[in-house]
């Protein structure tokens, strides 16, 4: 039971102090990534955390490998935190569309959507700078001259993620009452357009990350 009661304040220790960190970076420091951040975070605070415990191990009623499996599950529970809190509230349209409703009084006309995404959302989100920055960040593009290119990785990742979504996202998925395969190919129906660039084409130096 003293084990016990040992390895859960470890790890509730850790949360605190990863926390604590967490909300001094976002509210004082500058982040490029609000996922990336929040698992540096969790790292640093781990390597700070192992190395006070490895300090006062002899303080402890727990052995090495029980300390570390304390530590590695602070670590996933940090890491669940990094991607379901601050990164979903960050970039969930379905957040934004209850924050609207909430602004506007509590309701919204249906038909009203397809405008607030595309001139309020985008805008009011900064959309497409924040998801530019990820992927700049990411390493996944660069934008020379104006033009926004794939890198082999991004290249690799869309290769992955294409065969993902067409063969295994749901076939039979419900959309506004009716069940559809419409996401596993979006682009099925794209229309023409004239936006596409030469990659390397356009003079001057390449932004990256």
């Amino acid at each position: 039971m003293q084990k016990a009661f040992a390895a859960l304040a470890l790890v509730g220790a850790y949360l605190a102090a990863f926390l604590l960190l967490n909300g001094i970076h976002f509210r004082f420091f500058p982040v490029g990534v609000v996922l990336y951040s929040t698992v540096m975070d969790a790292l640093l605070t781990g390597a700070i955390f192992l190395g006070l415990v490895i300090l006062l191990r002899r303080k402890l009623p727990l052995n090495g490998l029980e300390t570390t499996l304390c530590v590695v599950l602070g670590l996933s529970l940090a890491g669940g935190y990094a991607i379901s809190v601050p990164t979903v509230i960050d970039r969930s349209l379905s957040m934004y569309i209850l924050e609207k409703l909430a602004q506007r009084g509590g309701a919204i006309r249906e038909d009203a959507f397809p405008g607030i995404f595309v001139n309020e959302y985008m805008k009011e989100h900064r959309l497409v700078d924040i998801r530019l920055t990820e992927q700049l960040e990411s390493g996944t593009i660069t934008i020379h001259g104006g033009c926004v290119e794939l890198t082999e990785r991004g290249r690799l990742i869309a290769e992955v993620t294409r065969f993902y979504r067409t063969t295994f996202l749901p076939k039979h998925r419900k959309i506004m009452g009716v069940y559809t395969d419409d996401l596993t190919d979006p682009f099925r129906n794209s229309a023409p357009a004239n936006y596409a660039c030469v990659p390397g084409a356009f003079a001057g130096p390449a932004k990256t990350k």
